[in-house]
């Protein structure tokens, strides 16, 4: 069953997290979802958290992000292609 979630984030990080998922073409939704999915999946052999490869991709410092990319343009220039 789905529920509603509000969550509180700086805007510039939920910018970079929208063109990010946009690149990917997936939700943000469902970024967070399976985000959380895996952090919070225990490995039944360990105390350890298991952390899905996809996890380990979109970790912090695991890609440089242009400094002069204008991401408000991008994020709409999605969204008039996506809606054609």
């Amino acid at each position: 069953m789905d529920t509603k979630l509000t969550l509180k984030l700086d805007k510039e990080v939920i910018e970079k997290a929208k063109l990010y998922a946009a690149k990917q073409k997936v939700s943000l939704s469902w970024l967070f979802e399976n985000y959380l999915k895996a952090i919070t999946n225990k490995n039944a052999n360990s105390d350890e958290d298991e952390i899905s490869d996809f996890v380990k991709s979109i970790s912090i410092g695991k890609g440089k992000i242009s400094s002069d990319v204008d991401y408000k343009k991008e994020y709409y220039d999605y969204i008039d292609q996506k809606y054609k």
